[in-house]
């Protein structure tokens, strides 16, 4: 099978691509389409909903309202699910308003729902007085069928505690490399991990660097140039 692709195009071409029952595992960062209590909040520009900051470029995909959301992402979750092995783990970011909804998706696709880790981005973000601090991100987890407990891959933690740190933030909503490199750890040993919104690359990267193959897919030119910039930072590292 192929492995260490990155295509620049609509994941759903790509993984049309993919042999049925061909990779090992889905860890992804999908756009939220959140970021706002009504349509006209969530149309706007992602670093109007999410920063108010243009130190990063907008991204695509992120404009949907709840029904088209939830049928897109049942749309590309099945076809992961065509293209993963039996057993394979898939976790798949979400915040707090869109939990509920890929916790739906993820089972209308034909996977089994798992559980929920958590991504505590720890107190230095967001502060607003009289309000629980947003610090907090989640991964909805589970398998496609079942999932043995002999598999070659380690205990997790239920919570990652990482920051966000600026030499480290590559894409307006990207994940830390730190925090990543953990969560590719669940797929078995010498597997090849899927990302079908490649973003800047980070999922990609920390399965480099955790010895994994990996497979991506990315919409944007600038996101394609500057993920191939960093796997191919990781690769002179380890040569």
């Amino acid at each position: 099978m192929m492995t260490n692709q990155l295509y620049h195009g609509d994941c759903l071409g790509f993984m049309a691509t993919l042999g049925d029952e061909s990779v090992d595992a889905l860890i992804t960062d999908p756009p939220y389409s959140s970021g706002g209590l009504h349509m006209g909040a969530r149309q706007q520009a992602p670093s109007n909903k999410y920063t108010n900051s243009k130190l990063h470029a907008e991204f695509a995909g992120d404009h949907r309202d709840q029904r088209s959301h939830l049928r897109w992402c049942v749309l590309w979750l099945t076809e992961a699910f065509r293209a993963l092995k039996p057993g394979a783990p898939v976790c798949l970011f979400s915040d707090w308003r869109q939990l509920p909804l890929t916790t739906d998706a993820l089972q209308a696709a034909g996977f089994t729902w798992r559980g929920i880790a958590v991504w505590d981005k720890t107190e230095g973000v967001r502060p607003q007085l009289g309000r629980f601090r947003a610090q907090a991100e989640y991964i909805v987890w589970g398998s496609k069928g079942a999932m043995p407990l002999d598999r070659s891959a380690p205990v997790l933690p239920g919570v990652f505690r990482e920051p966000v740190r600026k030499a480290d933030k590559f894409h307006m909503t990207g994940k830390p490399t730190a925090l990543m490199r953990e969560v590719v750890k669940i797929c078995g040993r010498g597997g090849v991990i899927l990302d079908p919104f490649a973003g800047s690359g980070t999922t990609l990267v920390a399965a480099a660097q955790e010895g994994f193959g990996w497979l991506g897919s990315e919409m944007l030119e600038h996101n394609v140039r500057l993920t191939r910039q960093r796997l191919a930072a990781v690769q002179s590292q380890a040569a």
